[in-house]
């Protein structure tokens, strides 16, 4: 009974190891035929189901006699003959397509392969079977240094040479040299304790059915260097690999029964895992097509980005171009109505006087606009520059008032401000704090039929806040978050008479960061007026390193 346990094990140990190495070898020569690796893979496969097979034989031979015994074990060392030159040639031909051995090293393996070969079919390697131990212990011949020489031999150069592709390697290859390394260790480790140190050391041939599992490490690790950068889906291939498997293990086990209703109920067993298998395989490709369609949209995603990316810098590179060469033509038009409204060019008529003020204030209009450009320009250029000084606000916000007072008036607005008595001095790029706080001014202005604007100042923490608040059209809460985006212009003023680009407070936001700052802007909807602002600190941030 313990005899027919064991054979029963070594039975389905066999076909385990036969169906995965052939899954393996079949699924890798099939993705890639034209790669000289895949054709290598499948050909150690076929050697290595080849040994199983053999193997098997010799430990249970078809006639058990000493002649036959000894005719299989001499037919296991001459498929291992081949395994080792095989090997080689993966390893020194892995990952590439093309067939890699210099001349000086294959002739010398092909010859070594074919003495070997030829040796373990004859008296050479193993003359005889030594039984007086109760088991099979084969008894070595003259030759069998040659056959060592040729399996374990090619083996370690193999190891060799992997070692020195590891290491001159880099990237994906260098990962994908670790796990064959990886494998060749492993197996090696395996068949020096399954085979060498328990059959020639400790004279036993108790391990010697586990040999096949040693090659099952190396294909799978070998397998795995192939697919993790390869184009298979490795979770793909070894769900339908372990389904199948499992499967024809299940069935096999059924054959193997001594009863029929222990027969029936494992063909039962296998039948359900193998229905459940096929819905694991369609679910992980789904998953897997799934993954495969997002990955492709990333990258899809990403390129697109990038070029949006370049051209959005071509956009920055022209518009600063275009708006540097507009500039010199407005400036010299503002300066030749300037002349004429002197008469430097004779007498002004009364009716001139007004189309020459419509010029000047259209001209101004669109020198503010080409400043907003080059503005946009320089600052995602990173050219913008800032000199930071101790500014006086109250006086910055005086000159403005001085700007702004005629055009309120005309709008019959009120403008409320007091500088408060403690307000600080603020260290901050005049000219870029002057820009902010006239756009904020200057909007409330336009966006108001009437009411009063109130400009007011605090000091908050580490630094001071001003706010502009007026009793305008106001926006919805949608609005707060995107006013400060590049070209945005809210809901609340498409419908009015008021033309603008939608720059202005994207401008005054990367001025405001600039200085370690932030601005906002508040409404309570529309037609309630609104609230913009921003706090800067007292310090800049270089000066506080200085």
């Amino acid at each position: 009974m313990d005899y027919f346990r064991i054979e029963h094990m070594e039975a389905l140990l066999g076909i385990f190891t036969f169906l995965i190495t052939a899954y393996l070898g079949i699924v890798v020569f099939i993705k890639n035929k034209n790669s000289w690796t895949s054709r290598l893979f499948f050909i150690l496969s076929l050697l290595i189901d080849a040994y199983i097979i053999v193997n098997y034989l010799s430990l249970h031979p078809p006639q058990p006699t000493p002649e036959n015994q000894l005719f299989w074990i001499r037919v296991v060392m001459f498929v291992c003959s081949f395994i080792g030159p095989t090997l080689l040639f993966l390893v020194n031909t892995f990952p590439g397509d093309k067939f890699k051995m210099k001349k000086r090293y294959l002739f010398p393996a092909l010859i070594l392969m074919t003495v070997s070969a030829a040796a373990s079919l004859s008296n050479l390697v193993f003359k005889a079977i030594d039984y007086s131990t109760g088991e099979p212990l084969p008894i070595p011949g003259p030759g069998i240094p040659i056959f060592f020489l040729d399996f374990v031999g090619l083996f370690l150069l193999s190891f060799i040479v992997l070692i020195f592709k590891y290491k001159k390697s880099s990237g994906k290859e260098k990962v994908q040299n670790s796990y064959f390394l990886l494998g060749v260790v492993a197996t090696f480790s395996f068949m020096a304790i399954s085979t060498v140190i328990f059959v020639v050391i400790l004279k036993t041939s108790a391990t010697v059915f586990l040999g096949p599992l040693s090659s099952v490490i190396l294909m799978i690790f070998i397998a795995y260097a192939i697919f993790k950068y390869g184009l298979f889906n490795l979770r793909l291939i070894a769900t339908e690999g372990l389904v199948g498997v499992l499967t024809i293990i299940l069935f096999s086990e059924g054959l193997l029964s001594g009863n029929v209703s222990g027969i029936l109920f494992k063909f039962f067993f296998a039948i359900l895992v193998g229905l459940l298998g096929v819905s694991l395989v369609k679910s992980v490709h789904k998953e897997i097509k799934q993954k495969d369609e997002l990955s492709d949209l990333a990258a899809s995603l990403e390129t697109a980005n990038i070029r949006l990316q370049e051209l959005d810098k071509q956009k920055t590179e022209f518009l600063y171009i275009a708006s540097h060469q507009l500039r010199t033509p407005l400036s010299i038009l503002k300066g030749y109505i300037e002349l004429i409204k002197d008469g430097a060019y004779g007498k002004v008529e009364a009716s001139m006087v007004k189309v020459l003020g419509d010029m000047d204030i259209n001209n101004e209009h669109l020198v503010k606009l080409v400043d907003q450009f080059l503005d946009i320009s320089r600052i995602e250029q990173g050219r913008t520059k800032y000199e930071f000084a101790v500014v006086d606000i109250c006086s910055l916000v005086d000159n403005i008032m001085n700007d702004l007072k005629v055009k309120a008036k005309q709008k019959k607005i009120e403008i409320k401000w007091e500088c408060p008595k403690k307000i600080k001095k603020v260290d901050c790029d005049q000219e870029k704090i002057h820009h902010v706080i006239f756009n904020f001014i200057d909007n409330a202005i336009k966006y108001s039929d009437k009411g009063i604007i109130k400009v007011m100042f605090a000091d908050e923490g580490k630094g001071v806040a001003v706010r502009v608040i007026d009793d305008g059209i106001g926006f919805e809460k949608a609005d707060e978050v995107n006013f400060f985006q590049k070209f945005y212009r809210g809901d609340n003023v498409k419908a009015s008479a008021v033309t603008g680009t939608g720059l202005g407070l994207y401008v005054c936001r990367k001025f405001i960061e600039a200085h370690n700052g932030r601005v906002w802007a508040h409404s309570s909807g529309l037609g309630k007026g609104s609230e913009f602002g921003f706090w800067i600190p007292l310090k800049h941030m270089a000066t506080l390193a200085s």
